[in-house]
């Protein structure tokens, strides 16, 4: 049976943020990537974590989705963060686990370092780094990846199919799926994504505001001597974001990466194995059935 979901939209800090709960137990909030994207992409492959008996808390960042903002409505790091802290209290937790995929999972590093107090766990899935040098090198990789010359060719066979008139779904299904490929170790699971856009303006504002950013430091006075909240980092080893730099990560958080042999997207890649990683990690409600309070 589907776990059940609700959706509503929230009131916070000047903008209406849309929110969606699926399953029942303890809450782990999910940070959808981008900057400027939705949730719905991470879709269906994150719900399946609802069955271990825990409720995914999602949330589409203002300036994405559907929590669009008014052009003169800032949208940067800081402002991402304090919607995470203020979706918390309005949430009524007092600690959080952050599921974080890529974007999500700088925002989820970006949020702790503002709110260490209130970190329970840290999951981390095909993370942006956490210096602007790695994602300058990502960017070098993705672009290289979209310059080969089979994806010109696929985008020549496509506009010259007629499907645009003839079968506009899957003509944009195509379309999309030529658009993320650089993502993928095997470009033919592009497909199997579900599609989704980013709003330019939130993307460029939000790494604006980071500009030539390098947390290292500042993570390592934050948490100096493996005091880092329990973390994990899942992340493929094809994945045009650099693996060192995720091992980079993991070591300043006192944990390792787990690697697995995909692109940047493992919960379409390797979909059984990405369940069994984060379902071991993440809370559950057998938990509090097994653990006493002397034991928290």
């Amino acid at each position: 049976m589907p776990e059940p979901t609700t959706e509503t939209t929230v009131d916070l800090n000047g903008v209406r943020l849309y929110t969606r709960r699926a399953g029942e137990g303890p809450p782990v909030v999910v940070l959808h990537g981008g900057p400027g994207a939705h949730h719905d992409y991470l879709l269906p492959q994150y719900d399946h974590l609802t069955e271990g008996g825990r409720a995914l808390l999602y949330y589409d960042q203002r300036g994405g989705g559907r929590s669009p903002v008014a052009r003169e409505v800032p949208v940067g790091w800081r402002e991402h963060v304090a919607d995470l802290e203020a979706l918390r209290l309005h949430w009524a937790l007092d600690r959080l686990t952050l599921l974080g995929y890529s974007w999500g999972g700088l925002l989820a590093l970006l949020y702790a370092l503002e709110h260490p107090d209130r970190i329970e766990r840290l999951a981390l899935v095909s993370a942006a780094p956490v210096t602007a040098a790695w994602r300058d090198e990502f960017e070098r990789r993705f672009a290289a990846r979209m310059a080969e010359p089979w994806i010109a060719r696929s985008r020549a066979e496509l506009t010259a199919s007629g499907l645009a008139r003839t079968d506009p779904e899957k003509y944009r299904r195509i379309a999309f799926a030529l658009s993320v490929a650089g993502y993928f170790r095997d470009p033919s699971q592009a497909k199997t994504m579900t599609p989704f856009r980013v709003t330019e303006r939130t993307r460029k504002a939000v790494w604006e505001s980071l500009g030539q950013y390098d947390l290292r430091d500042r993570i390592r006075q934050t948490f100096p001597n493996g005091t880092a909240p329990r973390s994990l980092l899942l992340h493929g080893t094809y994945d045009p974001m650099p693996i060192a730099a995720a091992r980079e990560t993991a070591g300043l958080l006192s944990t390792g990466v787990i690697e697995l042999a995909t692109g940047h997207a493992p919960h379409v890649e390797a979909t059984e194995e990405f369940e069994r990683v984060l379902g071991a990690f993440l809370p559950r409600e057998s938990d509090s059935r097994t653990v006493g309070p002397s034991d928290r």
